[in-house]
């Protein structure tokens, strides 16, 4: 049975307290969101007195490889486009909306859902754990609001965020959830768990820090090698 984790929770991936075995052979980290709705104030709103609209987030999921340093040991390398756009840490040590897929194939991320609407995961990373790299040490898992700051958007904005880990069998391990607060007004990213490795096994534990910056190059300056 999966496990509902509160913030600075750690438990095994492996296998949980129950003695129930998980394949982390490929482990799916979903992330998902609610945008809180509000009051439509445009012209439609007056005119039908009212109503909820719901406002459009990208909410960005993040990924830093550490090396036993907690540090970001490969950047990538800065690359163009065929449509001339520049992208830096492309095929790094970072996995993002530019660089998707680590060069060793062992940890992706599937797609971007723009608005968070739906049942289930908005955004998914995925990765072969018993197949990775044992200088990876430690898997830092980031949540960003694009141009929240622009857009006033932040996560005090946001309901039912939250973070899972599935097994390759579709077993849910554990899932971390939080609704925005007041604590959360005007943090428009947020570290919100990370998986390293642990006497031979996987942990995984739940961080939910939140911070004001909207760009995820800010945090990380503090895991540059």
């Amino acid at each position: 049975m999966a496990i509902n984790l509160v913030k600075g929770q750690t438990i095994d991936l492996r296998k949980n307290d129950g003695g129930e075995n998980y394949d982390l052979s490929s482990v799916t980290i979903g992330l998902g969101w609610d945008v809180r709705q509000t009051k439509s104030s445009g012209f439609l709103g007056k005119l039908f007195g009212g109503g909820e609209e719901e406002t459009e987030y990208d909410l960005d999921a993040i990924a830093f490889l550490l090396d036993k340093n907690g540090k970001v040991a490969n950047m990538g390398r800065t690359t163009q486009t065929s449509s001339g756009k520049t992208i830096s840490l492309y095929e790094g040590d970072v996995i993002y909306f530019n660089s998707m897929k680590h060069p060793s194939g062992n940890i992706w991320l599937t797609g971007d859902n723009r608005t968070g609407a739906g049942d289930g995961d908005d955004e998914q990373i995925i990765v072969k754990l018993d197949a990775l790299d044992p200088k990876f040490d430690r898997i830092l898992f980031i949540v960003a609001i694009y141009q929240g700051r622009k857009n006033n958007q932040h996560f005090g904005m946001v309901d039912n965020a939250f973070i899972r880990a599935v097994d390759n069998r579709g077993k849910e391990i554990a899932k971390f959830s939080l609704s925005g607060d007041a604590t959360y007004n005007g943090m428009c990213s947020m570290t919100f768990a990370e998986v390293y490795r642990r006497d031979g096994s996987w942990k995984f534990r739940a961080i939910g820090d939140p911070h004001p910056t909207d760009n995820f190059l800010e945090i990380l300056k503090n895991y540059k090698a």
